[in-house]
């Protein structure tokens, strides 16, 4: 069956076929102010996914045309980030400051041309000059300034004579046009700031109205895929492509952002967030952020998923968290080995197994994928459960442990309840069985009746761990954001477990390794905390989803 093709595939096709281009060349763009969030993630599949489609080429630009904001960490947590969700750009790495010379001289070429003039108004007077939706613009009086006294102030900002502020460059079009963006915007302002790339060399900036057409003309872009907030900015990207004499410019096409509900993307958010205490750092497995999901668990192949069931489209749209978290279960379930882990351990001792005995017993690693064969756990009498698989009063229904019921040992044996251990507080300490040894792994099972299944962990073998387990950073019922634009944060988006037991093989697991803890859901080793010997897991999610994946074709 052929597959349907998205409105940006159709829009090339036929760019294509009326040799508007004869190849395809698309970059992502990002400006190094920030970490990447899921809805980068989008951007970067679409456009290195439309090069390799095409067989066309992929540019990783770093639009660094603002100095005020911009680091060197930033650029390289990008690069990170994209070359882990798997787009590669191979030696096609740029800056658009590498480009600084060629606009100022595109902007000096408009200044000849008269189509750019210095203007002396400041921030505050632009904006009133520039009118409203419903009123033009008036005229900059710096408007008709001759060419030649352009060019001398022009080239004295450039040479460090005014204060920030004290002048600009302006385009000259149209102070009468419908669209705002179209009336004389500003293409260079002073800056006397040091740039990540370039230093102390320039202390005027292009803006990156101007300057992201002109990087795109430069590298040779055929096709600049960006989101729908820049549809109103693509008459001013035509304009400079077309006034900057391209005889190929490239084109410029809008599709909807990937929007996640209950999230937070904002970066001042984050940036509280992470200065506040309440999460330790950008890559908090809590937050959206590209290495936050790296961290949790999350893998290239979940993401490229959740991207492709989101769509490529111009309707703004929004996911629910669900549907991510169905896209690692698809993507882990068959690859993880599903192990056997105590979160709130509780003693289980077998009064009739003989003491110091310990037996090996073979255990699938996962029932999916044979080819992930199989492993052997030790067995012995005295074992943890997890709390919650003994009641000394069940309700109805319940199948698991309970004075007098029996139950299977997963890859073991039957154990029945016949007593149980408190401290003097009431707790209880420990639960003590006896077992039947005709029921071995599967064995001797005929007319037995045992409704419940458990895991466990032999006690003195089992390797301590902790284990965090995640919900959404936000309260997901009242909304991300309260009235006062605040943050409404869940005080239980974390809760640490530390006294952990796990199958003593994982001890030698490597960061973000993922493992499918039996009936606690999908965890992977943190990169950030664990320790030899001391390993931390996080929960990536857990087994249970309420996500339906919609039926083809409605």
């Amino acid at each position: 069956m052929e597959k349907h093709k998205h409105f940006i595939e159709q829009e090339i096709d036929k760019d294509l076929s009326e040799g508007v281009y004869d190849s395809v060349h698309t970059r992502f763009p990002p400006e190094p102010n920030g970490f990447l969030h899921i809805g980068h993630a989008k951007s970067i599949l679409l456009n290195y996914g439309m090069a390799k489609e095409y067989n066309g080429k992929f540019n990783l630009r770093f639009d660094d045309t603002n100095p005020t904001k911009e680091k060197s960490e930033f650029v390289d947590s990008i690069k990170e980030d994209v070359a882990w969700l798997g787009a590669d750009w191979e030696d096609r790495l740029f800056f658009a400051s590498d480009y600084f010379d060629k606009m100022y001289e595109v902007a000096v070429e408009l200044i000849k041309k008269g189509k750019a003039y210095v203007s002396t108004l400041s921030a505050d007077e632009v904006r009133e000059y520039r009118g409203t939706l419903k009123e033009p613009g008036k005229n900059d009086p710096d408007r008709d300034r001759s060419i030649e006294d352009n060019l001398k102030l022009f080239e004295e900002m450039k040479a460090g004579k005014y204060a920030d502020g004290e002048m600009t460059l302006r385009a000259k079009i149209d102070m009468s046009s419908p669209n705002i963006n179209m009336r004389d915007p500003v293409i260079y302002r002073i800056a006397h700031l040091s740039h990540h790339n370039t230093g102390d060399k320039w202390c005027i900036y292009p803006m990156y109205d101007f300057a992201h057409p002109l990087e795109d003309a430069f590298e040779g872009i055929t096709h600049s895929l960006c989101t729908l907030e820049f549809e109103d900015h693509r008459p001013l990207y035509d304009w400079v492509v077309r006034e900057a004499g391209f005889a190929h410019p490239p084109r410029q096409i809008e599709f909807a952002k990937l929007y996640l509900n209950n999230v937070v993307t904002g970066k001042r958010y984050i940036k509280k967030l992470v200065e506040d205490g309440i999460v330790d750092g950008w890559d908090d497995p809590r937050l959206v952020s590209i290495a936050g999901l790296r961290r949790r668990g999350y893998t290239p192949e979940s993401i490229r998923l959740f991207v492709e069931l989101s769509g490529i489209s111009k309707a703004n749209s929004t996911s629910e968290m669900a549907m991510l978290e169905y896209c690692i279960r698809e993507d882990l379930k068959p690859k993880a080995k599903r192990i056997m882990a105590v979160l709130h351990p509780l003693k289980l001792i077998i009064d009739n197994y003989p003491e110091g005995k310990t037996e090996m017993l073979k255990a699938v690693n996962n029932p999916e994928n044979e080819e992930l064969g199989s492993r052997e756990v030790e067995f012995g009498r005295e074992l943890y459960i997890e709390e919650e698989d003994f009641m000394e009063d069940p309700p109805k229904k319940y199948f698991r442990l309970f004075p007098g019921n029996e139950v299977r040992l997963m890859n073991a044996y039957f154990v029945k309840c016949v007593g149980f251990d408190k401290d003097e507080n009431g707790k209880i300490t420990a639960v003590h069985c006896t077992y039947d040894p005709a029921t071995k792994q599967g064995e001797g099972f005929e007319g037995r009746k045992v409704k419940g299944t458990i895991h466990w962990i032999k006690a003195d073998t089992a390797l301590k761990c902790t284990a965090r387990l995640y919900e959404n950073i936000v309260d997901e019922e009242k909304g991300v954001y309260d009235d006062d634009k605040n943050l409404n944060l869940n005080p239980n988006s974390l809760t640490v477990c530390e006294d952990c037991y796990v199958e003593s093989f994982v001890k030698d697991a490597k960061a973000y390794e993922s493992f499918q803890f039996v009936r606690n859901g999908y965890f992977t080793v943190d990169s950030k905390d664990s320790k030899e010997g001391a390993p931390v897991f996080n929960r990536i999610v857990s087994l249970k989803s309420s996500f339906k994946l919609p039926e083809q074709g409605k």
